[in-house]
């Protein structure tokens, strides 16, 4: 077509088509929902897919996805909400403070957050933690830079590297990679890359900025807790971490155990994400609910004001993997497949600088994750050796690059922490673009070994 070859064609196509989904949601303020549904048609119309295929592929992509990742949504954010409205996050959060004393609160910042964060929304884990960073900026004097920045990073790094978020595990469906080893190799590179972009360049950059927070949101929010009545550390810390240790007993014991012996068999029953999530949130209606003297009436109501916020990520999950599957269907993820194996580009490298493309662009980390593995998804078959959880890493830490005026995330951080937009270009946006960079580095570090 055009005096073009066909393959020269589907790739001009899916280029036109991304610029095109980019367009909608940055120009004209298209929710990613129905940008996605369109992009995903006009790929398969103009790649000269039959009507019955396209809608056939769509549904295929949609279902696929959301038959795994809307039930582990669904999970994680009732755990989180049981979590927030107990109180036991901010046990975590006191205890951490109390144990590395004032002169290192920054530090204790970053792993409530890393911990906090594991099975919460970043959303859902600022809104909930930012109380405490006004409060111990009040109680120790410390610039709310140099504590909330660390609190960014634990939450922001967990949320692109590491399941059960919903980045990481569109991403380990995509590339059909192992939820256990992704979990692994994602808390390797996520701690030290955290720790990088937020107690260090927060106590760099607090220096230059040290904030000045919005008196009326300390006021409102700035509550202190009795610790009397919040469940305990070790009890928060159990009911957490959980689905996470039980994840990683089901590789361990696929590793080591063979086939057929019942203990293996048994921790892939508990150890798969949505058992394991599921039991989770049955122990944290007793840990956080019974347990402190709830009734079943408040935890209802808890558990159905939780699904609401996450009814539009689950959308566009879903049409991401409709949009995902015509990639592949039409051919075009082929075609880059191919080309990326005679140009000899790194898989990782290249998962990473497509996310880190459409996030620029779109200023979605979700859309990044979303339409980064399927495009690099082909090459996974092209390339013999390469690792599927590091792609999986790899494109999470392309989708956190470069928070700017685009994303909700950074006007978020302006408002709560009263900067100006200079000011969240140099705190905010460096502290992404620091995570994004530094984990590249630490999973092609990890690849020389893995």
């Amino acid at each position: 077509m055009f005096g073009m070859s066909h393959e020269s064609f589907l790739l001009l196509d899916a280029v036109v088509t991304v610029i095109g989904l980019i367009v909608l949601i940055t120009k004209f303020k298209f929710h990613p929902f129905i940008a996605l549904i369109i992009a995903a048609a006009f790929l398969g119309l103009t790649s000269g897919m039959p009507i019955g295929t396209i809608i056939k592929a769509f549904q295929d992509g949609f279902g696929g996805v959301l038959g795994f990742v809307g039930i582990i949504l669904a999970l994680g954010t009732m755990l989180g909400k049981m979590m927030a409205e107990s109180g036991g996050a901010d046990q975590i959060a006191q205890t951490l403070i109390r144990a590395f004393g004032k002169d290192k609160v920054q530090w204790a910042m970053m792993f409530a957050a890393f911990l906090v964060g594991i099975p919460l929304f970043f959303e859902i884990g600022f809104v909930l933690l930012i109380p405490l960073v006004f409060i111990v900026a009040r109680r120790t004097g410390v610039s709310i830079i140099k504590i909330g920045i660390p609190l960014l990073a634990g939450l922001s790094a967990v949320h692109g590297l590491v399941p059960p978020h919903p980045g990481p595990l569109l991403a380990i469906g995509v590339f059909g990679a192992d939820i256990g080893k992704t979990i692994l190799y994602g808390l390797i590179v996520a701690l030290p890359t955290a720790i990088i972009a937020g107690p260090i360049y927060g106590t760099f950059i607090s220096k230059y900025i040290p904030g000045h927070p919005n008196q009326e949101l300390v006021d409102q929010l700035a509550r202190e807790s009795d610790s009397a009545d919040l469940p305990s550390f070790g009890i928060t810390l159990v009911t957490v971490l959980s689905p996470v240790f039980l994840m990683l007993l089901k590789t361990f014991a696929d590793v080591v155990l063979p086939d057929g012996n019942f203990f293996r068999t048994f921790m892939d029953l508990i150890g798969h994400p949505i058992s394991a999530l599921l039991l989770a949130l049955l122990l944290s209606l007793y840990t956080f609910g019974y347990k402190q003297g709830i009734g079943s009436q408040q935890m209802l109501k808890w558990l159905d004001s939780s699904l609401a916020p996450t009814a539009a990520i689950i959308l566009i999950i879903g049409a991401g993997g409709g949009f995902k599957q015509m990639l592949v269907t039409s051919g075009v993820g082929d075609v880059i497949g191919h080309m990326a194996v005679a140009a000899q580009i790194s898989p990782i490298l290249l998962a990473w600088l497509v996310a880190a493309v459409i996030r620029i662009a779109t200023g979605s980390a979700t859309v990044a994750t979303i339409t980064g593995a399927g495009i690099v998804v082909p090459v996974v078959g092209m390339i013999p050796g390469v690792n599927r959880e590091l792609l999986v890493l790899a494109t999470g830490a392309g989708s956190l690059i470069l928070s700017h005026v685009n994303d909700a995330g950074f006007w978020l951080v302006k408002q709560y922490f009263n900067m100006t937009v200079a000011e969240t270009f140099k705190t905010w946006t460096a502290m992404e673009t620091i995570l994004s960079v530094v984990g590249l580095g630490f999973i092609l570090l990890l690849s020389l070994f893995v």
